[in-house]
């Protein structure tokens, strides 16, 4: 039985995750539940699963967290610090990273020094630091298992194969929910229309990241250090329909591809449950039912985000980190109605441009572009 402790479970991620549990106890052990704000959904998760402990990163609501489970054994804990303790002093097989954004680097680069293998759902680890995360597992043997759709869609193509004899990869991605909006009325889009994503349930942040297609941006970046292989063999295909979730093709010009439902709980499972493929009652394909799929390439135009991606991973140094920030900033001020859509984009480019690049593997500059204004 595998002993996991899950980072971020109120999120959609999270709460998939504890349904893949629930549905094997006979796999899986939590041993400890993390949450941001949400503490009366980690009360009731911690009450249905019964982890050792719990931690609120909040701390005005560590009362709460403490008042709900009253009368249990499970240890309360509250703040950022806390939640690295966890992963530092709790023996896990396995940490679910599933924070979102910036705020999970930290805990990635504590388990990779921990040596504890990590299921990765907080693509912004490797975005940022990618370059130290790889050092350090290679140093301590962590393996990190992709858990986003198209990275996992990637890694079991490539079971079996060497990285020697592929020609690209292919990164697939719906376009959102404005792949066929016109460009002219960008200006008036809502956040309640960025939000509505076509095919994927997810929260806030990536979805308004799915809209902008910065999610692609990072995957592209992610997939670079999951995967050892240059920019130029990374592509984007748009794919309305989310049920090809990536490929890989190979230099005799053959493709694998990795098929399903838009489904987190299926990746989420392979990723905790690797190298076996375990029985689940998930929702099957039924590829004569959806009869035709849709192909196109990305317009960068309407989505400078990736053509913004390609250009720090170029450059390298911390110029992705300052990407991802400038990202999550402008997402938080689009969210709040101080810009609109359009402007995710220019902000973020506008940070690149006057950003002053740093070493990469060294912690504490990736912390000063975290605090960047």
């Amino acid at each position: 039985m595998k002993k996991i402790g899950v980072l971020g479970s109120t999120g959609s991620i999270g709460k998939n995750t504890l349904e893949v549990v629930k549905n094997h106890p006979e796999e899986f052990k939590i041993l400890y539940l993390t949450a941001n704000r949400q503490v009366e959904l980690l009360i009731n998760q911690a009450k249905m699963i019964q982890p050792e402990a719990v931690c609120i990163a909040d701390i005005t609501m560590y009362q709460q967290l403490c008042e709900g489970l009253a009368g249990s054994n499970i240890q309360c804990f509250a703040g950022m610090e806390s939640i690295h303790d966890l992963v530092k002093d709790y023996h896990v097989d396995i940490i679910l990273n599933a924070i979102v954004g910036a705020a999970g680097m930290q805990s990635t680069i504590l388990a990779a020094e921990n040596g504890t293998d990590i299921a990765l759902s907080n693509k912004e680890s490797l975005v940022m630091a990618g370059a130290l995360i790889n050092k350090i597992c290679t140093k301590t043997g962590t393996k990190i298992f992709p858990v986003d759709s198209e990275h996992s869609a990637i890694w079991q193509c490539l079971t079996g194969e060497s990285n020697n004899d592929v020609e690209r990869i292919i990164l697939t991605g719906s376009g959102g929910p404005f792949l066929r909006r016109d460009l002219s009325t960008f200006d008036t889009i809502t956040v309640a229309e960025a939000l509505k994503h076509p095919n994927w349930s997810m929260g806030s942040k990536i979805s308004i990241d799915s809209a902008s297609m910065f999610n692609k941006g990072l995957e592209l970046i992610e997939a670079y250090h999951l995967f050892h292989l240059d920019e130029s063999k990374i592509d984007i295909l748009i794919h309305p329909e989310s049920i090809i979730h990536s490929m890989v093709q190979f230099k005799d010009g053959s493709i694998k591809a990795q098929l399903g439902v838009p489904d987190m709980k299926i990746p989420i499972q392979y990723a905790l449950s690797y190298p076996r493929h375990i029985l689940s009652d998930w929702s099957r394909l039924d590829l004569a039912k959806i009869g035709t799929l849709h192909f196109e390439s990305p317009d960068t135009d309407r989505f400078p985000s990736i053509r913004l991606a390609r250009e720090v991973l170029k450059a390298g140094g911390t110029y992705p980190a300052a990407y991802n920030i400038a990202n999550e900033k402008a997402v938080e001020r689009f969210l709040s109605g101080k810009i609109s859509f359009p402007e995710i984009s220019i902000e973020v480019e506008k940070v690149i441009e006057s950003h002053v690049s740093m070493d990469p593997l060294s912690f504490e500059n990736l912390l000063s572009v975290i605090k960047m204004s």
